[in-house]
């Protein structure tokens, strides 16, 4: 098992260099190689590595270690086709991780963070939308289960658009430099993981890797469904593609917009699920 979490971790930081570069191209830019964040990781686990005086030294390590928990648990999840609910689960512990990162250090910048993290919770209502739908096309919320109805019925990224659109979002607001990224905005220096810096920066940046890599393979289990390896990690590299493009059209919005639009998809979500629940 060991293997294939070294293996997400380095894929999605891969990705991520292939966001910050698809984003530069668009914008006229040359942007990094893409192995840059790797290389970044690399030089954060070698770099000197202290605790801040006004940290809490506790949380400080703690949250790295729990991140890097979750987003390991998640994806052995996927890989045994567990409970879609129990990944929402552990999506939202990651909400106390930006939380308590934010606040660990002291810092008021990671302070700023950290509220920003609390008042972005709007992008797991979206979230809550995606594997109500769900359910009620499959009847089930076990992955292995959403697998097999879609081999038996074609993929539900068509029937289910809504909920892959609600999905997407999520994910929009889980990468850099997207318009929902309110909690690592410029002016936040970099959010809620400012202050977090050496090994720790290293490890953080391991974990955001497999969280990136987690949250891509489940959209394409859940809405196109089991294709291959091969297939599989083209799909991964196109949907990556795809938010790097908004990414570099769109400008970051304004927390209060960001909770607007997050809201409003969801409504709309759970309008059509009633629609569905009524007349179909």
């Amino acid at each position: 098992m060991i293997e294939y979490l070294l293996s997400a971790m380095i894929l999605g930081l891969l990705l991520h260099g292939i966001h910050r570069k698809v984003i530069a191209r668009v914008q006229g830019r040359p942007g990094p190689p893409i192995w840059q964040e790797l290389l970044h990781t690399l030089k954060f686990l070698f770099k000197e590595t202290w605790i801040p005086k006004t940290a809490s030294q506790g949380l400080y390590v703690g949250v790295v270690a729990l991140a890097l928990a979750i987003w390991s648990a998640a994806l052995i999840l996927l890989l045994t086709g567990g409970s879609l609910l129990l990944l929402f689960a552990l999506y939202l512990i990651h909400k106390i991780i930006e939380h308590g990162t934010g606040l660990s250090s002291g810092s008021q910048y990671s302070k700023f963070g950290a509220i920003r993290s609390v008042i972005s919770a709007a992008s797991e209502l979206p979230l809550l939308a995606s594997v109500a739908l769900l359910y009620l096309f499959t009847g089930s919320l076990m992955i292995s289960d959403i697998e097999a109805y879609q081999v038996i019925n074609g993929p539900l990224l068509i029937p289910a658009f809504p909920a892959a659109i609600a999905l997407y979002m999520v994910i929009l607001s889980k990468i850099h430099y997207g318009p929902f990224s309110i909690i690592e905005a410029k002016e936040l220096v970099s959010g809620y993981w400012t202050e977090h810096f050496g090994v720790w920066r290293g490890l953080l940046n391991a974990a955001f890797g497999l969280k990136t890599f987690v949250l891509l393979y489940t959209f394409v289990m859940v809405f196109i469904g089991p294709i291959g390896l091969p297939l599989t990690l083209l799909a991964i590299l196109i949907l990556m593609i795809t938010l790097s493009f908004v990414c570099a059209v769109t400008p970051m919005l304004s927390p209060y917009d960001s909770v607007s639009i997050q809201t409003v998809t969801t409504g709309l979500i759970a309008i059509y699920i009633i629609y569905l629940g009524v007349f179909a």
